[in-house]
């Protein structure tokens, strides 16, 4: 958990609500969030399927949820509803039903998951005004979309920037309190908005370590050849980083480097067939490919939010070689979680000074910094003292 002091970017608000006992107490709460995948497998998805789990913990049966069948921007008619904030399946009905479920389910607090929803924010306060509204940040949007018009300039993409721009505005000013992944976020925030975030939640995922009954690690290899992995799906930041990465790192090591992840398939017609590369495209089950891995690499230089690669490798016990952005968020243990590399150069030199190295195949004191900070259980921990629910956690 990270609070936040008066010396620091964002700040930290007591709750509105009074102390934990109130919250209990409270008449109903909604989340308003991307439909929930029955496997997520992006860094978004997984992390709203997380808050979910959190708040049907934290609430119980007073949680309600809304839940937004989001589909591409497709036509003019959906072009021009998106320049009114309808976007990620966001619509006047929908709005609608918000306001159906506050009455009916009395409604005082609502938690949207995501900052591109930002019209629903806008909605609630001119309808709704006493209903306290909490949005979370997955990154700053208008960030996130500026770097991929930048990778891919096109009308289209700007257009994209732009609606999203207009929603998280809204999005920023009509919220009561605003939750980030990280202080760069909070910083993006007051820079673009002229408002910092109010609490801090860094990126938590879902266990998804196999263990037997001893507490021992229990999964069948899956590749027995040394080799180091990138984990990822195919958005711009990911696709850039690959492709840098074949081009000015593989020349200079001699281990193998394997491609894990939905769409990164689109490498295999990037670039001429390369044997110490091979691309794997997107698999039911990460742990064995990390488990297996030698290491684990980021090379990742634009974005916004966290990098769930980072987490997830933590949560298999491995470190991560990576570029700066790649540890965005995580600078406070970045000495413990890998190794920061600035160019191709520090890539190579690292990944061949590792390779040799008796790396463990699970690294306990990286599993337990998962733990400690970015699993359920602390997600569900910050959520709490966000909400006003529990008081602070312990780091």
């Amino acid at each position: 958990m990270v609070g936040l002091g008066a010396t620091q970017t964002a700040r930290w608000l007591g709750p509105r609500v009074g102390d934990a006992r109130m919250v209990r107490l409270m008449a109903g709460v909604l989340l308003i969030t991307k439909k929930i995948e029955i496997r997520p497998s992006g860094g978004r998805q997984l992390l709203c399927k997380l808050n979910r789990d959190c708040l049907r913990d934290i609430f119980g049966e007073a949680l309600q949820i809304l839940e937004l069948d989001g589909r591409p921007l497709n036509g003019v008619r959906s072009f021009l509803g998106a320049f009114k904030g309808h976007i990620d399946g966001l619509n006047s009905a929908v709005i609608a039903e918000a306001l159906r479920q506050l009455r009916n389910n009395r409604i005082s607090l609502v938690f949207v998951d995501g900052s591109n929803l930002g019209e629903v924010a806008a909605a609630l306060r001119k309808q709704a005004p006493r209903v306290r509204v909490i949005t979370f940040f997955h990154n700053v949007e208008s960030r996130f979309f500026f770097g991929s018009l930048k990778a891919s300039p096109s009308l289209r993409a700007l257009a994209v920037l732009t609606v999203n721009y207009l929603a998280e505005r809204k999005a920023v000013r009509y919220s009561d309190r605003l939750i980030a992944l990280s202080l760069r976020d909070s910083d993006l925030l007051r820079r673009i908005y002229g408002r910092s975030a109010d609490y801090i939640a860094p990126m938590s995922l879902e266990d998804k370590l196999p263990q037997g009954g001893d507490g021992q690690i229990d999964f069948p290899r899956v590749h027995n050849e040394k080799y180091i992995l990138f984990v990822g799906g195919a958005f711009y930041a990911n696709r850039l980083g690959a492709a840098w990465f074949i081009k000015h790192v593989v020349p200079g090591i001699r281990i193998k480097t394997i491609f894990v992840g939905k769409g990164l398939e689109v490498l295999r017609r990037d670039g001429e067939p390369n044997p110490k590369v091979e691309v794997i495209g997107g698999v039911q089950n990460l742990a064995g490919w990390y488990l297996d891995a030698h290491l684990v690499i980021a090379p990742i230089f634009d974005g916004s939010g966290m990098k769930t690669k980072v987490a997830e490798a933590l949560m298999f016990g491995k470190k991560v070689v990576g570029a700066r952005e790649a540890f965005s968020g995580y600078e406070d243990v970045a000495e413990k979680t890998g190794w920061i590399c600035a160019t191709a150069d520090d890539f190579i030199e690292t990944i061949n000074r590792l390779e040799n190295m008796a790396l463990p195949r699970f690294d306990r004191e990286v599993r337990a910094l998962f733990e400690r900070r970015y699993s359920y259980d602390a997600a569900r921990a910050r959520l709490a003292h966000a909400l006003g629910a529990a008081p602070q956690a312990v780091n």
